[in-house]
């Protein structure tokens, strides 16, 4: 195996043998990070399509190309479009933080979350630094967006062996507790469960449209700029863990830890701009249209469909680029439709160079996107969210992906971009 820049390990796979996808599938192991989320209300509480998850890893594992290039472990040099082989994860391993965020309602309140926790095991960072005397609670140092950092504490919960808190975007205690049941009273008299509208802001509302009487929105991005579960937004959070006393911390040496949920997710409820267009292109009647992707009109010089290269990617024409170059538009090489089966998923898979559309026709399911290499902006992670019927998500160069069918029906899926 060979070692590359990233914190990541090429495996090399004999010609003609075949790897084992189905033992320790990477994938099901994410689905399973999903469902240990232990959330600080009963269930009911939140819409679960709206629930995101970021699931920080430290290393990564995976397959050499196939066949001939058997030797060729060096991704920069892996240029057969055709092997899929050797963009297909092998293992990772995850850090001992991890956030949610998503919608919540009590009553006749609704507003956004969020959850961050930190492993309580003795495998954890932390407890080994402290030689595992850290006792019931933690320190939180938490900036989040351009917010002023805060330092706050984090009690121990059991059911799940973390460390953990959730930050809800209201402060009228006095009426949530009449509507919350045992597991979040509880979690509110321990202070696992905080009302903190300074630090998570929003409402459902901000982003609700009404098409026929506000003929356009110039441009979604505007709009509630601060609020934790803007649609199209990203949520960038930086935080550090301490013991109680701040004489140990797991700090990223100093440096602290940058997070986003940053998945390029648009469709119905994630747009860049709505209205309505009368006689549309010289016909007649009228159409209501949203703008999700764009480089044109308003939106030109956006970048959203643009791609930086560097010396070792494939251009639009399948060749190497000489020095970093930028492409301000999005190369297809195929459209592709799919069916998913119950329980099928697609595994996580990185692309070096190309982007790629997953568009959602029918039904439902987890969509997972991450970095492959290190981003300058953000730690590695894996984030989870719900794809709906009509609804994309966008893959950029540099991030893995997979798509798991966790339903009892099929997912139809229109998929299309530019051969890795």
């Amino acid at each position: 195996m060979q070692i590359i820049h990233d914190s990541s390990t090429v495996v090399r796979i004999p010609s003609g043998s075949s790897p084992n996808y189905l033992d320790n599938n990477p994938l099901l192991r994410v689905m399973q990070m999903v469902e240990r989320v232990e959330l600080a209300a009963e269930r009911e509480h939140y819409r679960s399509d709206s629930l995101e998850y970021l699931f920080p890893f430290s290393f990564l594992k995976l397959y050499g190309p196939s066949g001939a290039n058997a030797d060729v472990l060096d991704p920069r040099d892996q240029d057969d479009k055709n092997d899929f082989q050797k963009q297909n994860v092998q293992d990772f391993r995850a850090t001992d933080c991890q956030l949610t965020r998503g919608w919540v309602a009590a009553g006749n309140w609704q507003g956004p979350c969020l959850n961050i926790s930190y492993w309580g095991g003795p495998d954890s960072l932390l407890s080994k630094l402290s030689s595992h005397q850290l006792g019931d609670r933690i320190l939180l140092w938490l900036r989040i967006g351009n917010s002023n950092p805060v330092l706050l504490q984090v009690p121990y919960n059991s059911r799940s062996d973390r460390y953990q808190l959730e930050l809800w975007g209201t402060g009228d205690s006095d009426s949530l507790r009449s509507v919350l049941g045992p597991k979040a009273q509880a979690a509110l008299a321990n202070g696992s469960l905080q009302l903190r509208p300074d630090l998570v802001r929003g409402n459902p509302n901000d982003f609700a449209r009404d098409v026929a009487a506000a003929p356009a929105v110039s441009d979604m991005r505007k709009v509630a700029p601060d609020c934790t579960m803007h649609p199209i937004l990203p949520l960038h959070l930086e935080l550090a863990w301490a013991s109680l006393d701040q004489q140990f911390w797991d700090s990223n040496n100093g440096a602290n830890y940058d997070y986003e949920f940053s998945m390029i997710q648009r469709g119905w409820d994630q747009y860049l701009q709505v209205g309505v267009s009368p006689s549309p292109h010289g016909g007649f009647g009228f159409l209501e249209f949203r703008n999700l992707l764009s480089n044109y009109f308003g939106f030109q010089g956006s970048g959203e469909l643009a791609r930086n290269l560097e010396p070792w990617n494939l251009n639009a024409f399948s060749r190497k680029v000489l020095s970093r170059e930028r492409e301000e538009f999005m190369a297809v090489d195929y459209m592709d439709l799919h069916i998913l089966k119950p329980e099928c998923g697609i595994g996580l898979h990185r692309h070096r160079d190309n982007q790629e559309v997953f568009l959602m026709m029918s039904g439902r399911g987890y969509m997972v996107v991450g970095d492959w290499t290190k981003m300058d902006n953000r730690e590695r992670c894996f984030e989870v969210r719900t794809l709906r019927a009509g609804s994309l998500a966008m893959l950029k160069g540099g991030n893995l992906h997979g798509l798991m069918n966790s339903t009892d029906e099929d997912c139809s899926l229109f998929m299309f971009g530019g051969y890795d």
